[in-house]
């Protein structure tokens, strides 16, 4: 067995490493036996020089190993879960879960809070009073078992070597790496339990891959190891050139989340890829044979109400009151309200996703610290899409907000992020 340094010079050398001295590396630094400097050393290697698919999926294996792996093999339906690289706006996990589960398939998630401008689909979920994410892997397995659903945060059980892993990576300058991210992401979810994995892969402004050809590179690896590990993956590359249907912030999201579910109207962007998305995760578990079917089955599950009461069902199975399903107003409000106005006439052509996130976190709607308490009650209602046509005063943006000395730079930033062009 080659010693830690000798690792470290050879991937540095750009030799491909065998999987025994990747797993042994993962778990002498999850144990504590390898210090983080040299564990660093290794990363820096690895953003610098990169690894093979074989590598990759070693690394993947190395950390799903490295804690509990959910077993569901006693379900006799199938286990699919969806994966989105983050953005703004992106309310689907809720929605897809309440559908996905109503047709028939279980669907266990574990998600994530909110990193950087992109939101948190626990922060999004933990705006609804006394819903709990916090949930034990036991009572995980319960509920999956069930109802069909459950939506949890990753446990210290789960791929514990990801969680020191990433921290390390975010103050070293090595997040940026396809397969490092793929490894993180990967072993996540395959420690779910599941069969299936549909990846919802984002580009654009508010994305943290700005082109599509990065998010292709992604979308590639993240397919790739997930089937060389025997699991059915299909990657969609979706737009994050704007934030995802209207609403932005926590309870606003979940809000649009329960128009869509109630059958109410929503923004396309919103509604289509939400349905786009279901219908892989059914067609991935067999329901159906067409993604055109899938669509239909999904839309089924809408106008039936079945999704809506799954929805509730999930709701009260984590200890939140149902009631918020069919009543908005039992969901957190901001007291003030203010409204981003049109300084011309023009046409809507760019937006600074990035730029709204942002604002929406210094509005407190996200994190700026890593013990920062968010409100769930403030945030964004986008009046204004691409392509719309406006006239000088018309509204933008909402604003949704307690505290007024964040406001200013709030509205500036928000002015700034939507680019108007003249007629």
């Amino acid at each position: 067995m080659p010693t830690t340094i000798e690792i470290i010079r050879r991937k540095r050398d750009g030799r491909e490493l065998d999987p025994s001295d990747i797993a042994a590396l993962v778990a002498g630094y999850t144990r504590g036996d390898i210090p983080d400097y040299q564990m660093a050393a290794w990363l820096m290697a690895v953003f610098l020089r990169g690894l093979t698919t074989a590598e990759t999926r070693a690394l993947t294996e190395a950390m799903l190993y490295s804690g509990a792996v959910v077993d569901f093999s006693h379900l006799p339906i199938a286990k699919v879960d969806k994966h989105s690289t983050g953005g703004v706006g992106d309310k689907t996990s809720p929605a897809l879960a309440s559908i996905v589960a109503a047709a028939g398939v279980a669907v266990p998630m574990i998600s994530g809070r909110g990193l950087g401008h992109t939101g948190g689909t626990l922060d999004k979920l933990e705006a609804i009073p006394g819903f709990r994410t916090d949930l034990s892997l036991a009572v995980f397995r319960r509920q999956v078992a069930d109802i069909g659903a459950a939506l949890i945060g990753q446990t210290p059980e789960i791929a514990p070597a990801d969680k020191k892993l990433y921290a390390l990576r975010d103050v070293t300058g090595t997040v940026e790496s396809i397969p490092l991210i793929t490894a993180s992401i990967m072993s996540k979810k395959l420690a779910e339990g599941i069969d299936a994995l549909v990846l919802d892969v984002k580009f654009g402004s508010g994305a943290f891959m700005k082109s599509r050809a990065a998010a292709q590179m992604l979308a590639d690896a993240l397919t790739s190891t997930g089937e060389a590990m025997g699991k059915r993956v299909t990657a969609l590359l979706t737009d994050m050139n704007q934030p995802l249907g209207r609403a932005v912030g926590n309870a606003l999201e979940i809000i649009e989340v329960q128009q869509l579910l109630r059958g109410e109207p929503v923004a396309p962007s919103f509604q289509n890829l939400t349905l786009d998305l279901a219908a892989h995760m059914l067609m991935l578990a067999g329901r159906v044979e067409t993604i055109a079917d899938g669509r239909r089955l999904a839309q089924d599950t809408l106008s039936s109400g079945a999704a809506l009461a799954k929805w509730q069902a999930i709701i009260a199975a984590q200890g939140g009151d149902p009631r918020v399903a069919e009543d908005d107003h039992r969901l957190p409000k901001a007291a003030h309200e203010a409204v981003v106005r049109a300084p011309q006439a023009g046409r809507i052509a760019a937006m600074d996703t990035e730029a709204i996130g942002m604002a929406a976190v210094i509005l407190g709607a996200g994190r700026l610290t890593l013990d920062a308490v968010i409100n769930p009650a403030v945030g964004f209602h986008m009046e204004v899409a691409l392509g719309d046509h406006v006239v000088a005063g018309d509204a933008l943006v909402r604003v949704y907000y307690d505290d007024v000395t964040q406001l200013p730079e709030v509205i500036r930033r928000l002015r700034t992020a939507i680019t108007i062009k003249a007629d």
